[in-house]
């Protein structure tokens, strides 16, 4: 607390930071956007004569939010600082550094929500079966790709697995999401045979003398794989096709996609993917309504 009872913006956003860096378990991507925008109201603050905290009110947060929106900001961009200053404001709040929030009530714009981006159920078999299996490279990213079309994984989850967190014989996942929450996810037969593939013949060839603990996919140097290069074995195996670029969550997104096409429980899906919220997962609702429609336009005589 020492660090912030000076009472300046910059001293309470550093404690804060620190403080949320330790409690909350967030992210460093999340920590760094948070920084960033603390630091870029600061300096905006400071160009309005307010420097410390307890001088914060609304009418200064309302302008900031203007001033992001002749900016140009996206309006999710705008509330996520926003959101940053709400947190850092609830945070000196709670230790009596100012009297109340003044961003408690501060308007955003409301965040447009994009359909999904899916693919095909057959477009999604094809990009998953595109690996080579005769080299160790080509196994690794078929299993990946089986994973996590089959399993509904982000990006990030899956560069975390490690070895123990698979069980073959149950055949599920024990996935680690945000908030450090944990879940049990079902893989499908074709991605149980590709990893026991991948864990026999491929792992232990890129693993060389490399000692990597317990991380189950590897990249070329023998280490953990990260997300930047998942991302660019999709993009060199689409690219090969001449097919239409996708990302790791499009497969996500399609895992889920398809299985409300099939029939799947709303809820059940919500617990595969590891949504905290049902009102984040009924976005797919939406996805397979559009695709009713395009059937239903494109079959029925009086569409």
């Amino acid at each position: 607390m020492a660090a912030a009872t000076d009472g300046s913006i910059a001293r309470v956003a550093d404690a804060f930071l620190r403080a949320a860096a330790a409690e909350r378990d967030l992210s460093p991507n999340t920590l760094a956007a948070y920084r960033s925008d603390l630091a870029q109201f600061t300096k905006w603050a400071a160009r309005s004569k307010v420097t410390r905290v307890d001088r914060i009110d609304r009418t200064l947060l309302r302008r900031f939010v203007a001033f992001l929106g002749e900016r140009r900001f996206a309006r999710r961009t705008i509330a996520r600082k926003a959101s940053a200053l709400r947190s850092m404001l609830a945070w000196a709040e709670a230790r009596d550094l100012i009297r109340s929030n003044p961003a408690s009530d501060v308007k955003v714009p409301k965040l447009d929500r994009p359909l999904p981006r899916t693919l095909k159920a057959a477009e999604a078999v094809a990009l998953v079966e595109l690996p080579p299996g005769d080299d160790p490279v080509g196994s690794r990213d078929r299993a990946i790709l089986e994973v996590l079309y089959g399993s509904g994984l982000r990006v990030s989850e899956l560069c975390d697995l490690d070895l123990d967190d698979l069980d073959m014989r149950a055949g599920t996942l024990v996935v680690t999401g945000k908030g450090r929450k944990q879940r049990h996810v079902p893989t499908s037969g074709p991605a149980r045979k590709a990893l026991r593939t991948y864990i026999a013949e491929a792992r232990p060839a890129l693993m060389g003398d490399h000692d990597v603990g317990g991380a189950l996919f590897l990249n070329r140097r023998g280490r953990r794989i990260g997300p930047r290069s998942i991302r660019a074995l999709m993009t060199k195996y689409l690219a090969a096709e001449g097919a239409a670029p996708a990302s790791p969550h499009d497969l996500r997104h399609s895992f889920a996609t398809h299985l409300l096409d099939g029939g799947a429980d709303l809820r059940a899906v919500q617990e595969l993917l590891g949504h905290e919220s049902l009102s984040t997962t009924q976005i797919y609702t939406h996805v397979s309504t559009e695709r009713l429609k395009v059937v239903y336009e494109q079959s029925h005589p009086r569409a």
